[in-house]
């Protein structure tokens, strides 16, 4: 059966948002008197969500200090979304490919719908991505399946006519409960080795490797 759409995880999958992240969840540290921490320590959870992200950035606190501190990691996260943020390296020219067979594709993310929506209108993608998700689009979200459900609903589209390429084990178990082709990425937060453990379809290391003939047809 033929993939009529392609859907993408936002964060370390479409695009590369931790930069920008890093420089809330610093700004978050320095107006709590703390010192930077370094990059290398806060890109890898990056997928995991906002909470995780600030586990990791405010060590120092505990959990209902760090949940004290959410919204303004969140609103200094949107005040400026885009700073750094970019698509990954072959990811234009993959979604240029993908278009120009006819194949539709949107975005299925983890990330609050309004944060993902301006970093996709920051970007320039709006008009081009046919459906957006985001974690508080549906009533539940990844690793439920209703996420994608939904998605496909919107695209008009059966479940087994899409592919969702993800970073995260929470994609990989989303795809398969919706009965939808996963492929997960080792190009985000992720390595390779950690990668292949989640028993994904298929897993590709470069955003252009989704345009092989047996993944797009």
């Amino acid at each position: 059966m033929s993939q009529r759409a392609v859907l993408f995880d936002l964060d370390g999958t479409l695009v590369d948002s931790a930069p920008d992240l890093w420089r809330a969840a610093n700004e978050v540290r320095a107006a709590q008197g703390l010192p930077p921490i370094p990059f290398t320590v806060f890109r890898p959870v990056v997928s995991r969500g906002a909470r995780a992200m600030l586990a990791v950035a405010l060590p120092e606190y505990d959990d209902p200090m760090r949940e004290s501190l959410l919204d303004e990691f969140l609103q200094r996260y949107a005040n400026d979304v885009a700073r750094e943020t970019r698509l990954f390296s072959g990811m234009e020219a993959t979604l240029a490919e993908i278009e120009s067979r006819g194949v539709l594709w949107g975005i299925v993310s983890n990330k609050a719908e309004r944060l993902a929506r301006l970093v996709v209108e920051s970007l320039g993608l709006q008009a081009r991505s046919r459906v957006l998700i985001g974690g508080d689009t549906c009533a539940e979200r990844k690793p439920h399946p209703l996420p994608l459900l939904e998605a496909c609903r919107s695209l008009q589209i059966p479940p087994a006519q899409a592919l969702y390429l993800g970073d995260d084990p929470r994609d990989i178990q989303a795809a398969r409960a919706a009965g939808i082709r996963s492929i997960a990425v080792s190009w985000g937060y992720a390595d390779r080795e950690t990668v292949l453990g989640w028993g994904a379809d298929r897993c590709i290391d470069d955003p252009l490797d989704l345009l092989d003939e047996d993944l797009l047809n």
